[in-house]
């Protein structure tokens, strides 16, 4: 498999999926780390596609509770699925900045029709405090930023699982999820049904982060031809990325978060990335931003030594 020298980045500027306001912010705060320049200096050419327009929340209704602002998400996620599918069929590695982890259902639907049209399968390594397994049965706040796995597992609403062509986009074999230390009873019973590999941060401190990643990798390695990587900022511990939309004290350190990337960027199947979460509002002179384009570069080939 030939691996993309072109990296093409797609600002998806998207809060309707949680309470918090201001991770509508995360590329702009991206971008002033430079991560384009950290890419190129890894010898990427690097094309930023500008950000995917999404109303804010001032200029909508919310019309469902348990499914809080669905039609713009469901609109504007479905530009963003054909978006990343275009990038990934001309051959091209596609970096999506977010934006609340809502994003995810748009850019997995484009990876997924990518893959079911040129016959390859999907693994996704899921970066994450939280599960993000919701359904609107089971969602305690009714934001849709909980839900994108289970959509992409192709449990949920139909204006949302349809997206990208009516078919599941993942199987729940080619999934895991790392750094859990947030989940709701309705996503402890469905990865328990399903058989997810979750690893908690119990399991990072028991076995190490190195362990883990070379379990997932060495599994993903064995069964996908196309691994996407879905870091939501707040997997890693506040005190290292203070400005994210849902701390959860407790989760990977610097190092392990380091780790785990370069690790993956041994993977020949990588081929597409997407950083959730980060919020300007809540951080500490873009530090957090600045440690997520770090840790793109490491997933992209940057090392010490």
């Amino acid at each position: 498999m030939h691996k993309p020298t072109r990296v093409r980045i797609i600002g998806f500027p998207i809060d309707l999926g949680a309470d918090r306001r201001g991770v509508d912010m995360g590329p702009s705060a991206l971008r002033i780390a430079d991560i384009d320049r950290k890419l190129e200096a890894l010898g990427y050419t690097v094309i930023d596609e500008g950000d995917i327009p999404v109303r804010n929340i001032e200029v909508q209704e919310m019309a469902d509770v348990k499914l809080k602002y669905l039609p713009e998400i469901a609109e504007m996620s479905a530009v963003l699925a054909s978006r990343v599918e275009s990038v990934l069929d001309d051959g091209d590695f596609p970096l999506i900045l977010g934006g609340d982890h809502s994003m995810s259902i748009g850019s997995l639907a484009g990876i997924g029709a990518h893959c079911a049209k040129h016959k390859k399968t999907l693994g996704v390594i899921w970066i994450d405090a939280h599960a993000d397994m919701n359904t609107a049965e089971t969602t305690p706040s009714g934001n849709i930023h909980g839900m994108p796995v289970s959509i992409a597992l192709g449990i949920g609403h139909p204006s949302l699982t349809s997206i990208g062509g009516a078919f599941p986009k993942l199987d729940p074999r080619n999934l895991a999820i790392v750094g859990l230390r947030s989940i709701d009873p309705g996503e402890r019973e469905l990865i328990k049904e399903l058989g997810v590999a979750a690893y908690t941060m119990f399991d990072v401190d028991k076995l190490g982060m190195y362990e883990i990643a070379s379990r997932v990798l060495e599994d993903m390695a064995r069964s996908v031809d196309h691994l996407h990587i879905s870091f939501d900022v707040d997997g890693v511990d506040p005190s290292f990325a203070p400005g994210v939309g849902t701390p959860v004290p407790g989760g990977l350190s610097f190092r392990e978060t380091h780790l785990f990337m370069e690790m993956i960027s041994k993977v020949e199947a990588y081929a597409s990335l997407e950083v959730a979460e980060v919020n300007p509002i809540l951080d500490v002179r873009n530090s957090t931003a600045e440690f997520a384009s770090d840790v793109v570069s490491s997933s992209m080939g940057k090392r010490i030594l």
